[in-house]
């Protein structure tokens, strides 16, 4: 493919930028660019404005609201909302569970949540993992038993879920249930659509190592389902499982977001100094930096080829694989680096400091720049297992790629 931009290219670059410019309020622009906690108001109120411009959907179809835009442009268009500072909008409804949607239910189904997805009215979250079943999903033991009564066709769920992101927010949940025992583990399992009201769900948070609550345990306890939001056949869930995840694989890459992260790196080690000189000048740690943007630049054009292939019509394939590790790795290795730059100034951390401190006093506090970096080190040790961990990741790439 040509990778050099077109002068309409740089005509829809500026476009775009500017149109970032106008809208993106300087407190969530603040937010993202220095490492702070992104609030549920801080996501819904860029999301709605995406919405309003018709660009919350820009990877969908144009019959279902999409831009159509050719991948050169959804590529600039992550480059800008990057490197603005904008946030990011959440995958689970956009990017995973709407292109399930869009290929595998009915009419009623696309109908109802894919307009509510694009707006911003449900708040979607992953029913995916459980205690037991993280990469091996399959082994999943979440029930759902088909029952009828006065009340009509439903299912009944019972079991757990667990690493729900952002499920205490959630109106809706896809979700992976078991609904027959088969010898065959990844056979059996069905794709519900499941709204998080229903009586018998509980939500109970896990804090993690970054003290935040971004994370969730969900409880199923005899949990009614109408058989209406059962996504295509039933034990042909795993099918679609393995759809969304594709999708949510090369969405991780997040080749933009790395790109800004370098220049944060970049401007955080001229600032501190080793032997009285900027770190970036030291050989050392300079040639980490490089390595890393080599690695990031080669990413890039991979990223390139495989969009350009789903804008082809063809679904992201085991190449989305290699994406996400690689994607991973190397926002895990600017993670390591900027925590390395900073230091001990990176040790002090208070949450509630922090999350006080805006764009107009952000001046106050000494190293503002260093003292957010050891929880996001902590937070980026998830990126290389959550979607499928690397290690399953290298497995598909040599059973599907190298036919080993």
């Amino acid at each position: 493919m040509d990778l050099d931009y077109s002068a309409a290219d740089d005509a829809f670059r500026m476009e775009v930028r500017e149109w970032i410019r106008a809208n993106l309020d300087d407190d969530l622009r603040f937010k993202v660019l220095n490492h702070r906690r992104m609030q549920k108001d801080d996501i819904v109120r860029w999301h709605r404005k995406l919405a309003a411009r018709g660009w919350s959907t820009v990877a969908w179809p144009v019959e279902w609201g999409g831009t159509g835009w050719n991948a050169t442009q959804r590529h600039i268009w992550d480059e800008e909302c990057a490197a603005a500072g904008t946030p990011m909008v959440l995958p689970f409804g956009v990017a995973m569970v709407a292109p399930v949607i869009m290929k595998f239910a009915n009419d009623a189904q696309k109908q109802r949540y894919l307009p509510r997805i694009a707006d911003g009215t449900d708040w979607w979250c992953q029913g995916y993992s459980e205690p037991g079943s993280g990469s091996d999903l399959a082994s999943l033991k979440t029930r759902a038993e088909r029952v009828a009564d006065a009340d009509g066709d439903h299912y009944l769920v019972n079991g757990q879920k667990t690493w729900t992101t952002l499920g205490q927010y959630a109106d809706m949940m896809f979700c992976l249930v078991r609904t027959e025992q088969t010898e065959r583990r990844q056979e059996g399992i069905s794709f519900l659509l499941i709204d998080m009201k229903t009586p018998g769900i509980a939500v109970r948070p896990i804090i993690t190592l970054d003290e935040d609550h971004e994370v969730n345990e969900v409880f199923f306890d005899n949990v009614r389902v109408p058989v209406e939001n059962l996504v295509g056949e039933e034990g042909k869930g795993w099918t679609y499982a393995k759809y969304l995840l594709g999708h949510e694989r090369t969405g991780i890459a997040a080749v933009g977001r790395s790109k800004r992260e370098l220049g944060f790196l970049k401007r955080l080690a001229n600032e501190q100094t080793k032997n009285g000189r900027p770190l970036l000048e030291d050989p050392l740690f300079a040639a980490k930096v490089a390595n890393l943007e080599i690695e990031l630049m080669a990413l890039e054009m991979t990223v390139l080829r495989v969009v350009s292939q789903e804008g082809a019509r063809k679904g992201p394939g085991p190449e989305a694989s290699m994406l996400k590790i690689k994607g991973t790795e190397i926002q895990q290795g600017l993670s390591e680096l900027m925590l390395e730059a900073a230091g001990p100034l990176a040790m002090p951390y208070d949450r509630a400091l922090l999350e006080s401190i805006g764009p107009a006093d952000d001046e106050q506090l000494v190293d503002a720049d260093a003292a957010p970096l050891a929880p996001h080190y902590f937070n980026f040790r998830k990126t290389s297992i959550y979607g499928g961990s690397n290690e399953i990741q290298k497995n598909i790439i040599s059973q599907m790629i190298l036919g080993i």
